[in-house]
């Protein structure tokens, strides 16, 4: 029994098929016809495939019938789904929801079993393992995910503000300079978790401390967003001297210049000593919305700041840790690209009022 003579085409299809199929069902079946043209007997094929023979005999009667189409297995899919697709959305819902809304007291959240148990308790299913659950709701799009938190702002004037921020983050003005600035800390001496690259298995471990001795400092930082560059003072406070001798600093590095300082609403950025000295030195206060601090470009810094210089390290003191701050800032002013196109696609663009819910 032998496959029946091939077309020069279904040839080069078939050579071609046993060297590229990545399907091995497919592969198989192509070999069993590319050695049966051959002329190896049914016998042969058996033993060189370790396969029975009925499958090397249906596989040649499928492509003598058939041609090509025959080294596709056409899966019949299994028996049909015992929980319908109307269900299976039912299920999908009451796992977003949380046991209290339906009066089960003690949970807060559901697990596989609880959720299993509750859906045959309601007659919503008969029988339904963990397993069973578990491919229900990553087939309809529910994961395990873990919550997060939103302030939303009470500021009447939101819109207005924001508005004010990203045109200035887009149009810069041509008289001055535009000026990110905000506080980073508590710097205090610590173990902080982190990641790197080590041996498997082989995760680097960090001393455990419950003190806090030397006490703690304060970083205040600029980013100038014409250059990219990042400005930083670390001191042992941040009140408004602290603050208002910053921006002394920061004056008399752009001198001629009007800048733009965008800022939080911390109090001692308010002070009337503060707002007094900048009126008088060609500085514009600009305040982000209440609960905006998500607005100031200088947060994505300090996330990098954080990753990059802090994070999986154990500084015994704060001269230790100072140097590395100090170190990442200056890598990373050597690398400064000026910066635009702040959230150039996020929906907060089209916003004409603060959103009921913006989480």
């Amino acid at each position: 029994m032998f496959v029946r003579p091939l077309s020069m085409e279904e040839g080069r299809k078939i050579q071609r098929i046993t060297r590229t199929a990545k399907d091995p069902v497919k592969l198989r079946r192509a070999i069993v016809v590319m050695m049966s043209v051959q002329g190896q007997s049914v016998p042969d094929i058996t033993s060189l495939m370790q396969v029975g023979e009925d499958y090397v005999r249906d596989v040649i009667h499928a492509f003598n019938e058939r041609g090509l189409d025959a080294l596709d297995l056409k899966w019949s899919g299994g028996r049909p789904a015992v929980i319908s697709e109307q269900t299976r959305k039912h299920i999908c819902l009451i796992a977003r929801t949380v046991p209290a809304e339906w009066g089960i007291t003690g949970q807060s959240t559901w697990s596989l079993r609880t959720l299993a148990e509750h859906l045959i308790a309601r007659g919503v299913v008969a029988t339904l393992s963990r397993e069973h659950l578990r491919r229900i709701l990553r087939k309809g799009g529910v994961s395990w995910q873990t919550t997060t938190t939103w302030k939303a702002s009470n500021d009447p004037q939101f819109i207005a503000k924001m508005q004010r921020v990203l045109e200035l983050y887009d149009h810069p003005p041509t008289d001055g300079r535009v000026i990110c600035v905000d506080e980073f800390g508590p710097l205090n001496l610590m173990p902080r978790p982190g990641k790197r690259w080590r041996a498997a298995k082989s995760p680097a471990r960090l001393r455990a401390t419950y003190h806090r001795y030397p006490g703690v400092m304060q970083m205040i930082a600029a980013l100038d967003l014409a250059t990219g560059r990042l400005y930083y003072r670390i001191r042992k406070r941040k009140r408004w001297r602290e603050f208002l001798s910053f921006l002394k600093t920061l004056r008399s590095r752009w001198p001629g210049e009007r800048l733009y300082v965008i800022m939080d609403n911390y109090s001692p950025h308010k002070h009337p000593q503060v707002r007094s000295w900048a009126a008088g030195h060609d500085i514009e206060l600009v305040f982000l919305p209440t609960y905006g601090s998500w607005l100031n470009w200088i947060e994505s810094e300090f996330a990098a700041l954080r990753y990059y210089a802090l994070n999986g390290t154990d500084h015994r003191a704060h001269t230790e840790q100072n140097a590395a701050i100090g170190g990442y800032v200056r890598w990373r002013n050597a690398r400064a690209r000026p910066k635009t196109s702040f959230a150039a696609s996020s929906p907060l663009r089209s916003w004409t009022s603060y959103p009921a819910k913006v989480a």
